[in-house]
């Protein structure tokens, strides 16, 4: 195994020519220069996440405030598990990547992740504003700290937090791998059963103020997501030799050990007490969603039967697309940026 080494901040005998730059093990010189740059789907990414520009506390949560009251027990229960549980990691989110661009070579690469570092922390931001917003000190705290008392929730995080973790004990390129497997991962599977249950409680009426909040966040996920599957397909072609027969393999393995845990995760925090949303549909979905993240990061499918995604939850798709649906549930004008309206999708 190969120990990486962290690429060094001033360094002016570092390659100018664009040509030799390297997503890891280069010799960089860590000038951003945005005329010239190696890997050409930076340039549209770092445009698309500057456009999802926004600001938590522009969305109001005033209706919200009445329906947490009222939420049915399951539906409580759901919405309180589901926002400790995306708290949590996207804390650990902003923490983990700037380990991870320490050891990217490519500059161009490190302003994309530099700017998901930050909206990482808007994320976190936005579940402050939710938590204080319509629960109590003692409630948001109770919520807060669940994962140390729900050992169902400590285990979702463990999964995750492990990988990270074991790179930075041991800077190897195979455990680097793991750690952009992992976030593959966090970014494309781990969110979904806590995006789709937020956006049934708008099918059915309810804390629309919390689903603009998800919506808004789900948008970024989807950049962050496009960010390291790009990553990973340009790391495959730079450095072939890292993914061999054996390493594809635990790919695969991390990929479905990450559905079995977000099908679990689904059906114990939402369950079938959700109006309109069953422990079914979750299964389904993810196990759709395995099998397209599997696809894009050019690996066999990884559940027959389940290439499409199923009929009972397209509703999820137009949820997601922050820009289908622009005004507010309660005041009915605008609370996307105008700029962002032309944003394409490349997922």
């Amino acid at each position: 195994m190969t120990t990486m080494q962290k690429r060094p901040l001033f360094n002016p005998a570092g390659d100018t020519d664009v040509t030799r730059r390297r997503l890891i093990g280069g010799n960089t010189t860590n000038l951003n220069d945005f005329n010239n740059i190696k890997y050409p789907w930076t340039a549209g990414w770092y445009r698309q996440a500057m456009n999802n520009f926004w600001v938590p506390e522009e969305i109001n949560l005033a209706q919200d405030v009445k329906d947490y009251r009222a939420l049915a027990s399951a539906e409580r229960r759901a919405y309180d598990k589901i926002l400790s549980f995306l708290i949590f990691l996207d804390s650990v989110q902003s923490a983990n990547l700037p380990n991870v661009s320490e050891y990217i070579t490519a500059n161009e690469v490190n302003l994309c992740l530099n700017i998901q570092t930050f909206q990482e922390c808007i994320h976190s931001q936005s579940y402050s504003y939710m938590l204080d917003s319509i629960c109590s000190p003692d409630e948001r705290d109770s919520i807060l700290f669940q994962w140390k008392d729900d050992e169902h929730l400590l285990a979702r995080n463990t999964f995750i937090g492990e990988q990270y973790n074991r790179f930075q004990e041991e800077r190897t390129q195979e455990n680097f791998l793991r750690v952009l497997c992992a976030n593959y991962i966090l970014e494309g599977i781990y969110f979904y059963a806590g995006f789709m249950f937020f956006y049934n409680l708008g099918r059915v009426g309810k804390m629309p103020g919390s689903v603009q909040e998800i919506r808004y966040i789900n948008r970024d996920e989807n950049t962050h997501l496009w960010l390291f599957r790009s990553i990973l397909t340009d790391l495959r072609s730079e450095e072939p030799e890292l993914f061999t027969a054996e390493m594809e393999e635990e790919l695969r393995a991390m990929l479905k050990e990450g559905v079995r845990q977000e099908i679990l995760w689904g059906q114990y925090a939402i369950g079938d007490g959700c109006e309109g949303l069953t422990g079914r549909m979750i299964e389904e979905y993810i196990l759709y969603l395995g099998n397209a993240r599997a696809k894009d990061l050019g690996l066999p499918p990884l559940y027959e039967g389940h290439e499409a995604e199923p009929d009972s939850m397209r509703w999820v798709s137009q949820y997601a697309n922050a820009n289908l649906i622009k005004t507010d549930f309660i005041e009915a004008k605008s609370t996307a940026y105008a700029k962002s309206s032309a944003l394409i999708d490349d997922l």
